[in-house]
């Protein structure tokens, strides 16, 4: 019973906290298009960039962060692992590097972009050692 009643509590944790990352970057445009959202950007190095790791779990697994980009934007992460444990898919990979060419130039990590639905950037930021409420703030000050 009590096995049972972990493995639910873990479920509707998991379930509560599922984010609606985009796949890949053209679902992001369409979804975009089709709400009439902006589109935010992450570059990661998921398993190697520790102030990307630090963003991860002080922001966008923050319930603060899940429920305002649920409302206004479309949210897409470019990962760029290194172990080869957690390659992508060579077609995933390739257009994460397309939009690299495109959006980070110098190759930083982590790099926070903010486009509008046609693909325009609004802003851009990095790491910062702030609240979950205080990073959503500066995302949204791109939008003025």
């Amino acid at each position: 019973m009590k096995k049972s009643m972990v493995i639910l509590l873990l479920f509707i944790g998991t379930f509560t906290y599922a984010q609606n990352w985009q796949t890949t970057f053209d679902n992001a445009k369409t979804v975009a298009e089709k709400e009439n959202k902006n589109i935010l950007l992450v570059f990661s190095g998921s398993d190697w960039c520790a102030p990307c790791i630090k963003l991860e779990k002080m922001i966008w697994e923050s319930e603060a962060f899940q429920v305002d980009s649920e409302k206004n934007w479309v949210i897409y992460k470019a990962d760029f692992p290194k172990k080869k444990a957690n390659q992508l898919a060579p077609e995933l990979t390739e257009s994460n590097k397309a939009l690299a060419e495109k959006y980070n130039k110098n190759g930083s990590f982590p790099l926070v972009v903010l486009l509008d639905k046609t693909g325009k950037v609004l802003g851009m930021t990095g790491y910062k050692n702030v609240s979950a409420p205080e990073y959503i703030e500066l995302l949204h000050s791109f939008e003025k």
